[in-house]
């Protein structure tokens, strides 16, 4: 690939990230999207062969920034473990006071594919769901707490449940309600743990 076109196919994919997010992804064209990105229609389908093939690929560009501003949430938190975890909630709830806020790009993408569960963008989304878990599971495991699995897939439930409250209400203080239960979850976990040491 050369580099101008390599350079359209970011000029496509931030567009459609701009324009997906903040519209959802029934509600955008690809002539939107060509118009936003300043390229012709013919070009957003030299790189993209289809709608759905871009919404997969909008996806699949979120997935890792996304993943690394939890880890910078979670390792620059001052504390212990219970602290770092209710920091990502703390800082999900700054980031939703945000005007330009609308919630989790991949919940709300499933939601508008519900009726299309072999959606590759569906398959994007729980993967990024897994890596997130499994990921909060390792940091929990690393620290020597028990059914470390079961408590990584709590702290999912809380985080998601956030994300889906806080679009219904538009108040960020779900977020911090969620936070505080993680962290008490956590807590509970780490001196079941110290007790049995």
């Amino acid at each position: 690939m050369t580099r101008s076109s390599s350079t359209a196919r970011e000029r496509i994919l931030t567009a459609a990230n701009k324009l997906f997010y903040a519209e959802g992804i029934r509600a955008v064209s690809l002539d939107a999207i060509a118009a936003k990105a300043g390229i012709t229609k013919k070009t957003v389908y030299y790189h993209f062969k289809s709608k759905d093939d871009l919404i997969e690929a909008y996806l699949v560009s979120r997935d890792q920034p996304n993943l690394d501003l939890f880890r910078s949430w979670f390792e620059e938190a001052d504390g212990g473990l219970p602290d770092k975890v209710q920091a990502i909630f703390r800082n999900l709830a700054a980031a939703a006071r945000h005007p330009k806020w609308k919630g989790c790009g991949f919940l709300r993408t499933a939601a508008e594919l519900a009726d299309m569960p072999g959606h590759p963008a569906m398959k994007v989304g729980a993967a990024h769901k897994k890596k997130f878990e499994a990921w909060m599971a390792a940091e929990f495991d690393a620290s020597g707490v028990e059914r470390f699995q079961d408590l990584a897939r709590h702290v999912v439930l809380l985080l998601d449940g956030a994300f889906s409250t806080m679009l219904v209400h538009r108040d960020a203080a779900y977020a911090e309600a969620a936070g505080t239960a993680a962290k008490t979850l956590v807590a509970v976990a780490v001196g079941t743990m110290n007790q049995r040491a």
